[in-house]
Parts: C-alpha cells; sequence; structure tokens
C-alpha cells in the first residue's frame, strides 16, 4: 500500500511540473505565426499552448493572440517578435511574475488577475526600455 501512495505521488508531481511549464493558450492566428522553443521553430495554431521561454514570432501578415492562465489577453501585430521571459502564477492568491521582451513590432495587453492583485508584476522590455505595467490595458509599438 505504501508503494502504491509513493507511486501516485510521484506520478501527481511529475504531471504538475509538466503543465507548470505550459503558461497560456494561442486563442488566434492570423497569417504566418510561429512558436521558437528550444532551437525548434512551431507553426503556431489555435488551442497551441504557450510556454516560459518562448518566443511567438509573426509575419508581415501575421497576428497571434495569447490568453495566459492569470486571463491576461496578449495580442501581437505584424512583423513582431514578443520573448516570454518569466512567468509564474499561483491561481490561489494570484501572486506571480510575468516578464517579457518586445525586441519588435506592436503588442496590446489587457492584464489579468495578476497585475489586478500585484500591480508591479508585469514587466515588458523593448531595446530602448523597461516598462512597469501599472493599468490594465496598453499597447507599445517597437520599430
Amino acid at each position: 500500500m505504501r508503494w502504491a501512495i509513493a507511486i501516485t505521488a510521484a506520478f501527481a508531481a511529475a504531471s504538475v511540473f509538466a503543465s507548470d511549464l505550459d503558461v497560456g493558450q494561442i486563442k488566434t492566428v492570423r497569417g504566418t505565426v510561429h512558436v521558437e522553443r528550444g532551437g525548434q521553430r512551431l507553426a503556431a495554431t489555435p488551442g497551441m499552448n504557450v510556454r516560459q521561454a518562448d518566443s511567438l514570432v509573426t509575419g508581415a501578415d501575421g497576428a497571434v493572440g495569447v490568453t495566459f492562465l492569470d486571463n491576461s489577453l496578449l495580442s501581437l501585430g505584424p512583423s513582431s517578435t514578443l520573448g516570454i521571459d518569466r512567468y509564474s502564477f499561483d491561481s490561489t492568491t494570484h501572486a506571480g511574475q510575468f516578464d517579457a521582451s518586445l525586441k519588435k513590432g506592436t503588442l496590446a495587453v489587457v492584464s489579468g488577475r495578476m497585475v489586478k492583485q500585484s500591480p508591479d508584476a508585469m514587466r515588458v522590455r523593448t531595446p530602448s526600455s523597461v516598462m512597469g505595467v501599472r493599468g490594465t490595458e496598453f499597447a507599445v509599438k517597437v520599430d
């Protein structure tokens, strides 16, 4: 009996760890969009999970919409590159951290529960600045 409990606990811990890798889900894709993950270039599709350390890349005709675990909504416009540098979220306390890097292009965000709980929880880096998000909606463009 102890052996079965230990295996069940280990399996549950492994399942939680694996699911922790997914931080959001792609909801909409238009045109050319891919996800760069672990040195691979994956075609983005609605329903595809997004992970910490992924980069979202849109072509000249591309756009993508992503919903994160805290219900933050992110829209990336044409010719854009966004790296998800850090994402952690506690669904019970709504505490967490969301750091992203917009290397080029356009980004629009409606923040979710994380920023409502802790206004300094989201930061977006650009090649020339770091924005701390204090409100609920913002847009930024990097040429």
